[in-house]
């Protein structure tokens, strides 16, 4: 089977639960409602040859209702092909899970609530992944600001720059090659 059959087998199965379809540069996109989204993902993993899940992210579409889209890359390790999943949902919605039938998306979806603040529903353990516990913010958003927001914890977050010299790796300007012009670890000589 190739992409296009794959395409018109799950619009024939999911009928108006597919509401668009997409291919742009040989990369196929299908939008399907948020309450079909999860037996959507089974029947592609189950039925569709659809094995790994390739990442887990979303789209802030700021100002419009409804605000947020939730996209999943999926891939066939058996058949050789990419296959885009598009779900759209508001501000109060939640996204159904599906560390069920993947277990790398446990952390995709982690960071996706940490960095959008999109939950998830039936997630095993939705916490933060990369911000501490507490933050108030959600800085994938279009309306946490560039220059980030001021804190409390300036041992955590701090609004300078970071500085580069003496950090974990180094490089030196020279006329060798790219190879060794490479950033590396600092070896405990370099200290």
């Amino acid at each position: 089977m190739d992409v296009s059959q794959i395409v018109k087998a799950l619009v024939e199965k999911f009928g108006s639960q597919v509401t668009g379809n997409t291919e742009f540069r040989g990369e196929t996109s299908l939008t399907v409602t948020l309450e079909s989204l999860k037996p959507f993902l089974r029947y592609c993993r189950d039925e569709m040859g659809f094995d790994y899940l390739i990442d887990v992210s979303s789209v802030d579409h700021f100002e419009t209702d409804p605000r947020f889209e939730m996209v999943y890359e999926l891939y066939s390790l058996s058949h050789h092909h990419h296959l885009r999943v598009k779900s759209l949902l508001t501000e109060e919605q939640e996204a159904p899970t599906v560390s069920d039938l993947w277990a790398t998306a446990e952390w995709h979806e982690r960071e996706v609530f940490d960095m959008m603040g999109i939950r998830f529903d039936g997630h095993p353990d939705l916490r933060r992944i990369l911000m501490w516990e507490g933050y108030p913010f959600y800085p994938l958003r279009k309306e946490f600001p560039l220059a980030g927001k001021p804190s409390e914890m300036p041992e955590i977050a701090f609004t300078g720059i970071a500085p580069l010299e003496g950090g974990p790796f180094v490089t030196a300007p020279s006329d060798a090659d790219t190879i060794e012009r490479e950033p590396r670890a600092k070896t405990f000589e370099d200290a």
